[in-house]
């Protein structure tokens, strides 16, 4: 008996054409019932890319269902992937490293650069010139994050300021312009746009010893639990794929992905000229990869972090980096 028994010559066309598409034969997306991915992204510009990424479309093309969860910033959402409650977010190396060492996550690509986002900053009014000048003085920091590890164990200790040397204000980097304005602290280790806002306000200014790219270009990891990686590793690539077009489309059509991520935080109640949003993204670079410095840069993070206690080990990155799905995506883009 024929397979076809019973469909009229519409029907058998239009079952041909999915079957075409699930084998590849005529089009990027898989005819399956779509991949279900809980997303976690952090609400500052770190996390901006990524939520860019949600809205554009992009997602659904290759087959992937998005439910999102947002966060202040990113070492939360690595939390909530150690204790397997999102499937994959970004976050930049010391934080990787911390959820790799506490849940074995793992690296599927650099999907950006935003060391050219983060400052230490201070209240403008108190006319501070160096990182050095905040002995003494309240300093807001998210404590935990990649960041405020930066900064307590590297920028700190090279402008001569131990801990005690300063009253660390554990905050959240979205409530410390906020904190500036009421006074109730003198500094604070941010990111954008907060930075940004603040010095066009006249809120605060940049110290000198306070720019994060010149201790570090932060590079920021899409990371994974090994759970979701091992259960959906064709979604894995057609998620990077789509990565791959956020990046180019980010080079191409930057006013686009402008427009997407300033309306999200003039929703916010956020209140900056599109001027001053335009320099806070330009800070950082997207481009999906895995440099060839990476495993050096990871390592040295690594051993500050031993050092500090943070972690057990220095991670076998042949574990923790997984470039093969990113390999993938490119071959077949």
């Amino acid at each position: 008996m024929s397979i076809v028994t019973g469909l009229n010559r519409r029907q058998v066309l239009a079952t041909t054409g999915a079957t075409a598409l699930s084998l590849g034969l005529g089009g990027i997306v898989p005819a399956l019932a779509a991949t279900k991915l809980r997303q976690g992204y952090q609400t500052n510009m770190w996390g901006m890319p990524t939520y860019y990424l949600m809205k554009s479309g992009l997602l659904e093309k290759r087959g992937i269902e998005i439910e999102e969860f947002a966060v202040p910033s990113g070492n939360l959402t690595m939390q909530q992937m150690v204790a397997r409650q999102v499937d994959m977010g970004t976050y930049a190396g010391p934080s990787f490293i911390l959820g790799h060492d506490k849940g074995d996550l793992v690296g599927i690509a650099v999907i950006q650069n935003v060391g050219k986002t983060a400052q230490v900053m201070a209240r403008k009014d108190l006319g501070l010139k160096t990182v050095a000048d905040l002995k003494g003085k309240k300093v807001a920091n998210q404590v935990g994050s990649s960041t405020g590890n930066i900064w307590t164990d590297q920028i700190a200790p090279k402008a001569g300021l131990k801990k005690g040397d300063y009253e660390e204000i554990r905050m959240n980097t979205n409530d410390m312009v906020a904190a500036m304005v009421a006074k109730t602290i003198d500094g604070m280790v941010t990111v954008e746009p907060y930075n940004a806002i603040a010095e066009a306000d006249g809120i605060a200014n940049s110290l000198q010893g306070g720019d994060f790219f010149s201790f570090d270009k932060l590079p920021v990891f899409m990371a994974a639990t090994p759970d979701f990686v091992d259960k959906n590793p064709d979604a894995v690539v057609q998620y990077l794929k789509a990565w791959l077009d956020v990046g180019k489309e980010f080079k191409t059509n930057p006013d686009k992905a402008y427009e997407t991520i300033y309306t999200f935080f003039t929703s916010k109640g956020y209140k900056m000229s599109k001027d001053t949003f335009k320099v806070a993204l330009s800070r950082v670079e997207v481009d999906p990869g895995f440099p060839s410095d990476l495993n050096g840069y990871l390592t040295h993070h690594a051993e500050i972090l031993l050092k500090e206690k943070k972690i057990k080990a220095i991670p076998d990155w042949k574990k923790a980096l997984r470039p093969e799905f990113l390999e993938k995506a490119r071959a077949s883009a």
